[in-house]
């Protein structure tokens, strides 16, 4: 490792900088909570080894993209259309909201704390 210095008044200070923190949403959160609670070994090696920040990135963006795709199928297989959003807005909340619940149940089962 090479270290750089500049001077400040008598001082020499070396340049350090900050690495960039993770983009992590909800998903990834969870996962950081849920490795370090209860699979401390292995969050451990990944944070020695420096693909922590990585391995909760990509868990988070296919947690993502999983949530959207059982959204999408789950939609289409329970009929909750446009039209029934027209005819009765609360029965098409009522029914987005019970979709969008289960969809996170299987990810954060599935993904979040396997």
């Amino acid at each position: 490792m090479i270290l750089t210095y500049h001077q400040e008044g008598d001082y020499l200070l070396p340049d350090l900088t900050v690495p960039e923190a993770p983009k992590l949403g909800k998903y990834g959160m969870l996962r950081r909570s849920y490795l370090r609670k209860h699979r401390n070994g292995y969050y451990t090696g990944l944070q020695l080894s420096g693909k922590l920040d990585r391995h909760l990135e990509e868990i988070d963006q296919q947690a993502k993209e999983m949530v959207n795709h059982l959204v999408f199928q789950m939609v289409n297989t329970f009929g909750v259309t446009e039209e029934l959003k027209a005819e009765n807005q609360l029965e098409w909340v009522r029914r987005m909201n019970n979709i969008k619940a289960s969809a996170e149940e299987i990810v954060l089962k599935e993904l979040i704390y396997s």
